[in-house]
């Protein structure tokens, strides 16, 4: 009898602890410790001399600064809710010259001073992730707007991963859709051409001003019969994006993707001018510049279009590639990056870049970095005044011709991971910089700086 009293003693022990046990809440990392906040300020500063606003050829400077704000916030152990808000303000020679005739004698080569100079851009995007308690899938949905002054772009988005072998192994996929919708402007003679009818030659840009033809005479032979306006103003965009990544020592890990997208709508841009081969040239401005047009001696004078860009409404576009990041030792690493890009305009191209850190002390890491791009023109592009009228499809835009790319740039990176710095009640946890030179094969060139500062709330 004691011997099945002690027994069941025992058996209501183990029960009773087992049922504490039970109510005791499993442990689990949080996803997001604390809310982090990221700054972020980029410059951007380009040069060429093949702007598609001026048909192929003219000033293709523009500057840009660009700020975010990234706040990420945790919501509960497994729930990240992160907002990112940007605003972008440029300035550019070429989409001035949307309307170069508020002066006397506009040119190619010089901005003007018209109101389509500089814009801004504004945008928003929030996204929502959630994990698993194992942390094994991860979900996200996203929503974004952005909007600038011929343009408006509404988002939304998801996507889930899957880790497996002990969080070794992911699986990926990713879809969005961005409807968005143009406000057309066209260039300043089409739509007075457009607005006027019969007279136009009398109106607007024309009132006052004489036309000259090709051999520097008086001319009120200009007619752009070719011309009409969009009647599509909607650009849709879809986009599902596959990723698988593998650890595959302690040193070495390699993920490969590939994106599947289609566009659909106004793929064209309503600025972009045309000069066709068949058809007669007509300027306005001063006829000694005419013989010189084509290079920046001309001061004087800009060449009246003859059509705006005309592509396809529809674009599939299948981009596919790798990245192998190898641990070298406890102060250097490579991170690689490869991909292969197609679409149905019969642009081909391919992007490698090496980006490699060197961690000099706890706090600081550099990286110099370089990629490689070229591309294939697509087979709806031809150069300045080489387009025949009788063409269905036609630009001159040089982001679609055939051109070879380098990007030299190196980043410096500090970290403080007891974030001794304070604004507020805000540590800082790092800032990278980056920059880079960039210069095409079409001898457009560009510089970028970025800066990002890191904070986590305490």
């Amino acid at each position: 009898m004691k011997i099945k009293i002690v027994a069941l003693l025992l058996i209501g022990t183990a029960t009773a602890f087992a049922q504490d046990t039970a109510k005791e809440p499993v442990f689990k990392k949080r996803v997001l410790e604390t809310t982090e906040v990221d700054f972020l300020a980029s410059y951007y500063a380009q040069d060429g001399s093949r702007s598609a606003v001026s048909g192929g050829l003219g000033s293709e400077k523009l500057t840009d600064v660009a700020s975010n704000i990234v706040v990420a916030m945790p919501l509960n152990d497994d729930d990240v809710l992160t907002i990112d808000l940007g605003i972008s303000a440029y300035s550019s020679a070429s989409s001035s010259n949307i309307n170069p005739y508020d002066t006397a004698n506009g040119t190619p080569w010089q901005a003007s001073s018209g109101a389509s100079q500089s814009d801004q851009l504004t945008s928003v995007v929030a996204n929502y992730s959630h994990s698993s308690d194992s942390r094994d899938v991860i979900w996200n949905a996203d929503v974004s707007f952005s909007n600038e002054y011929d343009y408006t772009s509404v988002g939304v988005g998801g996507g889930v991963a899957r880790l497996f072998n002990e969080k070794n192994t992911e699986l990926s996929v990713k879809v969005n859709a961005y409807l968005d919708q143009w406000r057309p402007i066209y260039p300043k003679e089409l739509s007075d051409f457009d607005s006027n009818g019969a007279g136009f030659l009398n109106q607007g840009i024309f009132n006052g001003r004489t036309i000259w033809d090709q051999n520097g005479q008086a001319s009120t032979a200009y007619l752009p019969s070719a011309f009409k306006p969009v009647t599509a103003v909607n650009r849709n965009s879809f986009s599902a994006s596959f990723g698988f990544s593998q650890v595959l020592t302690k040193k070495l890990q390699v993920s490969f993707f590939f994106d599947v997208l289609q566009q659909q709508g106004l793929l064209s841009s309503p600025y972009h001018r045309m000069y066709f081969a068949d058809k007669a040239n007509f300027y306005v401005g001063q006829p000694q510049f005419i013989a010189n047009y084509t290079n920046e001696n001309n001061k004087g004078a800009y060449q009246l279009a003859d059509d705006i860009e005309r592509l396809p409404d529809t674009r599939f576009k299948l981009p596919v590639g790798a990245r192998l990041n190898y641990y070298v030792n406890e102060r250097v690493a490579l991170r690689t990056y490869y991909r292969y890009y197609s679409d149905n305009w019969d642009i081909q191209s391919h992007t490698a870049s090496i980006e490699v850190p060197v961690k000099l002390t706890e706090k600081f890491t550099v990286f110099p970095m370089y990629r490689y791009y070229t591309q294939t023109q697509s087979k709806y592009y031809a150069p300045y005044e080489t387009h025949l009228s009788t063409e269905k499809f036609y630009t001159s835009d040089a982001d679609l011709a055939t051109f070879d790319a380098n990007q030299y740039g190196f980043g410096v990176n500090y970290t403080d991971i007891f974030t001794g710095a304070k604004v507020w009640k805000f540590g800082l946890k790092n800032i990278d910089f980056r920059f880079n030179h960039y210069k095409r094969s079409d001898n457009l060139t560009a510089d970028i700086a970025t800066v990002a500062f890191k904070f986590i709330m305490q």
